[in-house]
Parts: structure tokens; sequence; C-alpha cells
């Protein structure tokens, strides 16, 4: 003989802004997604490297190892960004634009190898891209408390 007891749900939590995170725009959400996916595309290819570099058969085993731990020590920043923009993080966009704008060079330089890398190169600008229309949308930056009203703190 139990009782069901009604589902609770949590209280939403409230970001610096005064938005509850639960209703933040698919704007930012997109955005928070496409930028922990680079992030984790960035800690996939380090982590790659660096087993290479350790259990495989590079041409030079200290710049595969030291390319390795470079790329994840740079996952850390869309990751970051990432995780603060879907908690309506005010500071997240700065670190988040930065790494986009650090994409479309990379992004360039893939798509000059040629080959196989253009797709790769497509896939990473329209990221980026994507990423920066929907950071610096009014909703979003209005949902993050960045605005033209808004006093520099």
């Amino acid at each position: 003989m139990s009782k069901k007891q009604p589902a609770r749900t949590p209280a939403p939590v409230e970001t610096p802004a005064g938005v509850p995170s639960a209703a933040l725009p698919r704007r930012l959400t997109a955005a928070a997604a496409l930028t922990a996916l680079e992030g984790v595309a960035l800690a996939g290819l380090g982590l790659s490297m660096l087993f290479v570099g350790i259990a495989g058969d590079p041409d030079s085993p200290q710049q595969a190892e030291t390319g390795g731990i470079t790329l994840l020590a740079l996952a850390a920043l869309p990751l970051v960004a990432a995780r603060g923009l879907r908690l309506g993080r005010r500071w997240s966009r700065g670190p988040a634009l930065i790494t986009q704008l650090m994409a479309l060079p990379v992004a360039w330089t893939l798509y000059s190898t040629g080959g196989a890398m253009i797709a790769a190169a497509g896939a990473l600008a329209v990221a980026a891209v994507a990423v920066v229309a929907l950071l610096v949308n009014p909703t979003a930056t209005e949902a993050l408390g960045i605005g033209p009203g808004e006093q520099a703190r």
C-alpha cells in the first residue's frame, strides 16, 4: 500500500541576469551545444595525438605528445565557455566568441590543405559562423544580461 507522490520538478536556477536557466533561449542552448561539440572534438584529437605519441610510431614522439597536451589544454576553453553559456553566465560569451574566431583561421588552413580536409574545414567554418551569429543575436545577449542599457561591471 504505497501512496504515489506527485513528481516534483526542480525549481529553475536563477542566472545572474535574472533569467531562469530553464527559460534560456534556444539560440543560447544551440550555441552552447556547438561550442561543447568543438571542445569535445579538440579533446578527442588531443587524446588521439597523445596516444599515438606514447603507443604509436610517429615521426616525432615528442612533437606528437606536446601537440596532444596542447590540444587538451585548448579544449578546456570551449568546454568551460559552453558550460557557462548553458548556465546563462554573462562571462561565457567572450571565451565562446574567442574560440570561434580562433576556429576560422584553422578552417582556412584545413581548406588550403585540400583533399578530405575540405569537408572538415567546411564543417568547422559553418559551426564557427553559426555560433557567432547565435551569440550576437539580441535574444541571446539579452538572456545573458548584455546589452546597450547595461553598465560595465
